[in-house]
């Protein structure tokens, strides 16, 4: 499987890279991004890109792919409607649009958050504006559309956050991470498990589009 990965300098991001280099299912990964990853490796490419609203000059470069895996995010803390959205509905619905021109067969995996309203009528900003951009990603036309919901997301394998009072809230909670998997599964995961499940997925598909946190426990450890 040939993998596409927005968002790979962030901390899901660099989970779910890490997971796709050790997969020897995963033949390929370019992660495209403003930066570069920070990872060398044989089967990885970094694809410099600016403008997360405009894919046209990268089109011929995005065809080949059997999977696109988008970790581009930002958290709602300090924003505005208007800010957030552009960077959670507009950018990821730019690039999905592209990833379906290049290949309507392939799987796209977002990186969405438990909690997501599916009405985009509720209170909670957040809620509303990933819910639309769920909503509108299943409504594209991709042969195989999943949206993950994960809750707490441990930072595991060395990954970081790159906010420092998460990855300092993360870090204290680090000795009691495992416990708290394996008590409520259906409320926190890891970095790796996350990867885990969007190879799966990209490589076997889920009967459904919704990826709630128990699920993506469960696909990490089948896969």
């Amino acid at each position: 499987m040939k993998t596409l990965l927005f968002g790979a300098t962030g901390m899901v991001g660099t989970g779910v890279l890490l997971e796709c280099l050790a997969d020897d299912r995963v033949t390929a990964v370019t992660a495209i991004g403003r930066s570069p990853s920070g990872r060398i490796h044989p089967k990885l490419t970094d694809l410099s890109h600016q403008d997360f609203l405009h894919y046209e000059s990268l089109q011929p470069k995005l065809i080949g792919y059997d999977a696109y895996f988008f970790c581009l995010g930002v958290s709602s803390l300090g924003l505005d409607e208007a800010a957030y959205t552009r960077i959670t509905y507009d950018y990821t619905l730019a690039a999905a649009r592209a990833c379906l021109a290049a290949n309507p067969a392939g799987t796209f995996c977002y990186i969405s958050g438990a909690g997501t309203d599916s009405t985009e009528r509720g209170r909670s900003m957040w809620a509303r504006v990933k819910g639309r951009t769920e909503n509108h990603l299943l409504a594209l036309g991709f042969r195989q559309a999943y949206m993950l919901r994960p809750g707490f997301i441990q930072p595991v394998k060395g990954v970081r956050s790159k906010t420092g009072w998460y990855q300092a809230f993360y870090t204290v909670l680090t000795p009691v991470s495992p416990v708290v998997r394996s008590l409520f599964p259906g409320l926190a995961t890891t970095t790796s498990a996350v990867g885990r499940a969007m190879i799966r997925l990209g490589l076997e598909g889920y009967s459904r589009p919704i990826i709630t946190t128990r699920d993506i426990n469960l696909l990490a450890s089948e896969a």
